[in-house]
């Protein structure tokens, strides 16, 4: 009866949610110290080891690129003879909603205005601060934040339905470690990354609840402060839970592609009733602005100077990535049977960051040129007093703001459900062995556990907990995924090494037969067979 609804793979699912509960029990006794707490365990991590993250995430871009156009591009995800289960249109608008959804709406405008109000160096509220915060914020959402998805997600994908290996992280790591993935050291492995991931889930599920409450406090007078918000996630969780029950064809799908058709609105509406002609010129001098400096901004490390900004930003953004990449990285796996690896890789790189780069400019881009037409800057000041209501500052000053305000509220809840029950979907895969149909009753533990971590760090420290719940459980995955890198590549070659040993061995048997055949054709009619 109890394997109805609960059906798990003890080793991984007891440690993870024993030190899931340890963590919660300890930051609610501890109160509030617990932020000053956070903060220095973000600032000795970020001040350490930030230039690993630096040089990791540059190596997952360059490992995704040689991929895409190596001889191992043209190997099918799940064989020669797969399908693919999604449209296209369908496939993308699942990547988008799962992969950068809350944290657009929460940061499209109001960290390409952050950058150019307060910058990293230089004269800020200039036409040199604008430009530059255009180029950091698409180095932080652009390719390098979907390089680190597309490796966990390639290498899920390839090991699932190529070597029919269970749907987990452990899996990865066959070519290395054998049957041993079967073992301790598979737990361990996998026990990492759902602790990554709920932490990176709670980290986006807390800003959104921040901006759903900014939002609130805008169309309604509903207070701000970190109470209502725990209700507000306490509420959406459970809004979530409806979900979990659809499955992933309908629940997931469905709320994903209303996601993306309401964001398009959104963004068409900016277009037509914004500076228009700006954005369309601005997308492309920040593309091209940020093509031309990207090995110098990516490979930036605040060397010379130390005043603890990438820190708060470039490696924040990095560890919340990599948190984020078993989640996301299994939900793409998932998608994208039956899809090439060159066609995966540019999929998955190319066009959301696209997509990604031209909301960005259209929200932030806007609201700095709209900024730019007012000497005393206050509309800036505005948006960056809160992050949380920096969407509904800007749409204040567009016609119909209120109704523009009412659909941001919605489309970050939509975005909040989404990714709650994709997470948990995910989360519950690795703690039930791979399985990818376990029973529903443990998908809403995961979805009412991410729920829960993430109120705890919002009155555990607030942004500073987030961030630093993040960069903790990201830096010991950022080895893993170093490793899987490699893994990965070493299943590649003997998948590569086994289709040219059976072309040959087909090619052989066509000469063979053929040759038999001439043979006989000129043999003369009288000679013995």
């Amino acid at each position: 009866m109890l394997k109805k609804y609960f059906d798990v793979h003890p080793p991984v699912f007891w440690p993870a949610s024993i030190l899931i509960i340890v963590f919660i029990t300890v930051t609610l006794i501890v109160g509030e110290p617990m932020e000053k707490i956070f903060d220095a365990i973000k600032f000795f991590i970020t001040d350490k080891t930030g230039w690993l993250f630096i040089i990791a995430i540059n190596i997952f871009i360059v490992f995704c690129f040689y991929l895409a156009f190596s001889k191992y591009g043209n190997i099918r995800l799940g064989g020669k003879d797969a399908e693919t289960e999604f449209s296209t249109s369908a496939w993308f608008a699942m990547l988008f909603s799962a992969g950068m959804g809350i944290g657009l709406l929460f940061w499209g405008v109001a960290e390409p205005v952050s950058h150019y109000a307060k910058p990293p160096y230089g004269e800020p509220f200039s036409i040199g601060s604008a430009q530059r915060g255009m180029n950091l914020t698409f180095l932080h959402w652009g390719f390098h934040a979907w390089a680190i998805y597309a490796v966990v997600a390639l290498s899920l994908a390839f090991f699932t339905f190529n070597r029919k290996l269970p749907l987990t992280i452990r899996s990865i790591f066959y070519p290395i470690l054998g049957d041993r993935i079967h073992g301790r050291i598979g737990d361990v492995i996998d026990v990492m990354a759902v602790l990554a991931t709920l932490f990176g889930l709670a980290t986006s599920l807390g800003f959104g609840v921040r901006q759903i409450n900014g939002g609130l406090n805008y169309l309604f007078g509903l207070e701000i402060s970190v109470g209502v918000q725990v209700i507000l996630i306490s509420g959406i969780t459970l809004m979530a839970t409806a979900s979990v029950f659809s499955g992933l064809d309908k629940g997931v799908r469905v709320l994903s592609e209303w996601n993306v058709r309401i964001a398009a609105a959104l963004l068409i509406f900016v277009l037509l009733a914004g500076p228009t002609v700006f954005i369309f010129r601005g997308f492309v001098q920040n593309l091209g602005n940020y093509l031309n400096q990207f090995i110098a901004v990516s490979t930036w490390t605040e060397a010379y100077r130390d005043n603890e900004w990438q820190g708060t930003w470039t490696i924040f953004y990095w560890a919340w990535w990599v948190s984020w990449s078993p989640f996301v990285g299994m939900f793409i796996a998932r998608i994208s049977k039956g899809r090439t690896i060159r066609e995966f890789i540019l999929g998955v790189l190319l066009v959301p960051a696209l997509l990604t780069f031209f909301w960005l400019t259209a929200m932030g881009g806007s609201a700095i040129f709209m900024d730019m037409q007012n000497e005393t800057h206050d509309f800036a000041s505005a948006i960056i007093k809160d992050e949380s209501t920096a969407l509904f500052v800007f749409l204040h000053e567009f016609p119909l703001s209120t109704l523009g305000s009412g659909i941001g509220v919605l489309l970050v809840m939509s975005f909040f459900v989404t990714s709650s029950d994709s997470g948990s979907l995910v989360i519950d895969s690795i703690t039930a062995g791979g399985k990818l149909d376990a029973p529903v009753g443990q998908r809403i533990f995961w979805a009412l556990a991410e729920g829960g971590v993430a109120a705890v760090l919002l009155v555990g420290g607030g942004l500073t907990a987030l961030q630093t719940a993040t960069i903790t459980t990201g830096l010991p995955f950022l080895i893993v995924l170093l490793i899987m890198c490699y893994s990965l590549f070493r299943g590649l070659q003997k998948e590569h090494a086994r289709k040219e040993a059976l072309k040959q061995d087909i090619n052989r048997k066509n000469y063979e037969k053929n040759l038999t055949e001439i043979i006989k054709k000129n043999l003369p009619k009288d000679s013995p067979k």
